[in-house]
């Protein structure tokens, strides 16, 4: 498993599709993974520290698992198949470990919530993740330039979510 940071939640353009993207923790892959609207407000609206007047989904079975003394330990992003990924919340609780299947914009929304960390499989990176071209002389990661933040944003505006299915 890879260490994962949640870095933005975008809309690609000209379809207005959501995606949630991924970066290593120690690295420098990117994972974009399309969501759903509502999750993609979910998520931007926690990344941002926004508090909603009443709570959403996501806030309402975080202060659920906290009321029942339940903790989200980690979530995972597993498997891509058919085009569609795969996620578990790895809880802790009165009645021991328990893994529970999840879409990734749900367990990832609630990771940024919870403060818990995200992971990823390596295969599902190395099938659908993304490395940006941004190496410095000197062989260290180079804060990304102007030019290469928009070939990036070419990119997503170029990509479906059939382009990180493995044919």
């Amino acid at each position: 498993m890879i260490a994962m940071r949640v870095v933005a939640v975008q809309e690609i353009l000209p379809s207005n599709t959501p995606v949630v993207l991924l970066k290593e923790a120690e690295g420098r892959r990117l994972l974009p993974i399309f969501i759903g609207h509502p999750e993609a407000a979910a998520i931007h609206l926690a990344l941002a520290g926004q508090k909603t007047p009443r709570p959403m989904t996501h806030d309402l079975f975080a202060a659920m698992l906290d009321g029942f003394s339940i903790g989200l330990e980690q979530v995972v992003v597993t498997d891509l198949r058919d085009r569609t990924f795969f996620a578990e919340l790895h809880l802790q609780g009165p009645g021991g470990p328990q893994v529970l299947s999840s879409r990734p914009s749900d367990a990832i929304a609630l990771a940024v919530r919870t403060g818990a960390p995200v992971f990823a499989a390596e295969d599902v990176l190395e099938e659908a993740g993304y490395l940006p071209p941004e190496e410095s002389e000197e062989g260290g990661s180079a804060p990304a330039t102007e030019e290469q933040v928009e070939e990036f944003r070419e990119f997503l505006d170029q990509v479906s979510p059939e382009d990180f299915a493995g044919e």
